[in-house]
């Protein structure tokens, strides 16, 4: 499927999450829509492309996130050649800490 079709079919999902003001209303709506399985394997995909990004080798994410190669690859390339949609949000994630951490919070 192409990313405009799926943009189209997750078009209200990204509406709603988007319009969400609070991480605990974000995460009741995640924790009703998704399995604790899917909740999981979701952050750590995310936990392993914050390790990439670190230049955290196969072999230690592998070890400590239990995530295949294949499937470490495949967040490589997402993260590296693509949408740029885990660059993003790891940024995000960063801008938060860093005002986190300076005592700036908006």
């Amino acid at each position: 499927m192409k990313n405009n079709e799926l943009k189209t079919f997750f078009d209200k999902l990204m509406t709603v999450l988007a319009k969400m003001d609070n991480k605990t209303d974000v995460f009741n709506f995640l924790r009703d829509l998704l399995s604790e399985k899917e909740i999981l394997e979701f952050s750590n995909r995310f936990k392993v492309a914050k390790m990439l990004e670190k230049n955290i080798s196969y072999k230690k994410i592998e070890a400590e996130t239990w995530v295949s190669s294949t499937t470490i690859a495949r967040i490589s390339k997402f993260l590296n050649w693509e949408n740029k949609g885990y660059k993003n949000a790891i940024s995000i994630l960063k801008s938060v800490s860093d005002k986190h951490h300076t005592g700036h919070h908006s």
